[in-house]
């Protein structure tokens, strides 16, 4: 009897250890046909590919009459040595006044035997120096072909006849969150760094510019690494790292290398860039709006204002008209119309799907070129308030429950901005400006300009459903 029990137990455990062969090859199996990429061996053969392509920038910046900002740092109350000296170098002579010489770091990559270089617009901006350094301790004077600091991209040269290794450039389009990057540049001044990390999401806004569209990342990313190259696992450019997050740990931010493509193309041709432009103002269309217009879903791109003979007008868009496609590009998002309109050639005449009355209609218009003056309202030219509103349509007003559609809806806030210090939020309406009362956006920037030298401007705004009065400081 003892025989036959431990006869049984032995056929179950085969039959279980059979069933356990059984789903480890089925297993085995379905990670073999998975795409999904497993965590490679190392990076050596790409980091040793791609670093003669990586540069360090260093830069000089002239800042004028700083003798009076920093005379009372360089003073020293107690004799001998200015410590300060040991960080800003001695005094020019003359003491407490002079320039000061600001020195920066950044990062770049090669894009051609030429000697082209890309890098961010914030490392080389403003310099009156800029030196280049490569993998192999050359280093060169270079000079700015052109940059756009709309997207935060520049485009500088080095005369050097070899010693070239140019990046390839790869498609940032085709590049999947989780997939594995790495990022090389200068981060603190260290030379030639490699990161690694993957692709954490792609398509993200952070209020650094009109376009923002960046790749987020947690490959390590620090001051220094602006203007290098994200690489893929193939060795191809598919970003440049450009921001990161001052508080937060493995969050950085590359600006995708097809967005980069156009525009350095168009820097090395020109020297600068061109944008289409549309001629409207335009809203996020939020759940409430979607349904008071009639939208069976929340999508597209709300046209509060047509700007006078502009593209759209022509064409006969009309405010309160909802974008839903623009040149057979679907308009998910508000944000997306910005980016598409502005990366289509001037003079093309595009197709545009927009929903009025409850039906679509299909519009053409030929775009524009745009200019700094048609892409802000209510900003003096030398003090800007960071502010950007629009007209308030019967059916915005409806939609927020105010008694009529005048006012001003603020739509955007610059970061750091006096409107930002003084609390104006997104969404606020503006309904007087110095106890005046505000009709429109052109009576916003009328009023504006007219207080620009104040000491303090005063706003009454409207909140949800309150009423509140803030005083904003102009720089």
């Amino acid at each position: 009897m003892k025989h036959k029990r431990n006869f049984t137990r032995i056929i179950i455990a085969l039959l279980m250890a059979g069933a356990l062969v059984g789903f480890g090859s089925q297993f085995a199996t379905a990670l073999k046909d998975s795409e999904i990429p497993m965590v490679p061996a190392n990076f050596s053969e790409l980091a040793e590919n791609a670093r003669p392509g990586v540069v360090n920038i260093r830069t000089v910046k002239t800042i004028k009459d700083s003798g009076r900002v920093f005379r009372h740092f360089f003073g020293n109350p107690f004799g001998g040595k200015n410590p300060f000296e040991d960080f800003f170098g001695p005094l020019p002579e003359g003491g407490s006044s002079g320039d000061l010489q600001q020195q920066g770091l950044g990062s770049g990559f090669i894009i051609d035997h030429e000697g082209y270089i890309v890098t961010n617009n914030h490392v080389i901006e403003n310099a009156d120096q800029i030196k280049v350094k490569l993998v192999n301790g050359k280093k060169f004077d270079a000079k700015v072909v052109g940059r756009d600091p709309k997207t935060d991209l520049a485009l500088i040269k080095i005369e050097a006849s070899s010693g070239l290794h140019p990046l390839k450039m790869g498609d940032s389009d085709e590049l999947k969150v989780g997939s594995w990057v790495a990022a090389i540049g200068s981060p603190f001044g260290l030379e030639q760094t490699v990161t690694a990390g993957i692709v954490s999401a792609k398509g993200r806004t952070i209020g650094a510019g009109p376009y923002d569209d960046f790749i987020q990342t947690d490959a390590s990313i620090n001051p220094g690494n602006s203007g290098g190259p994200l690489i893929s696992l193939r060795g191809e450019v598919v970003g440049i790292n450009t921001a990161i997050i001052a508080t937060g740990q493995g969050i950085g931010f590359a600006i995708p290398i097809n967005m980069a493509k156009a525009i350095v193309s168009e820097l090395k041709e020109k020297g600068r860039v061109t944008r289409g432009w549309l001629g409207v103002a335009i809203q996020e269309v939020t759940s409430q709006l979607a349904e008071s217009f009639g939208l069976e879903e929340k999508k597209g791109a709300l046209v509060a204002q047509v700007f006078k003979n502009g593209p759209a007008e022509k064409a006969g868009i009309e405010q309160g008209d909802i974008i839903l496609e623009f040149d057979e590009k679907e308009i998910d998002d508000s944000r997306d119309l910005p980016r598409i309109v502005a990366s289509t050639p001037v003079g093309k005449t595009v197709t545009i799907k927009v929903f009025r009355n409850g039906k679509a209609l299909a519009l053409q218009a030929t775009l524009g070129e745009i200019e700094e003056k048609k892409e802000t309202m209510g900003a003096s030219p030398k003090k800007p308030l960071g502010i950007t509103v629009q007209d308030i349509t019967p059916e915005i007003a409806k939609a927020l429950g105010l008694e009529d559609d005048t006012g001003v809806l603020v739509t955007r806030v610059e970061p750091g901005s006096p409107a930002a210090k003084a609390g104006i939020q997104r969404g606020d309406v503006i309904q007087e400006v110095n106890r005046e009362s505000i009709k429109d956006g052109a009576d916003f920037s009328r009023t504006i300009g007219e207080a620009k030298d104040q000491e303090n401007i005063l706003f009454l705004i409207r909140r949800g459903e309150s009423n509140l009065f803030i005083a904003v400081t102009p720089k």
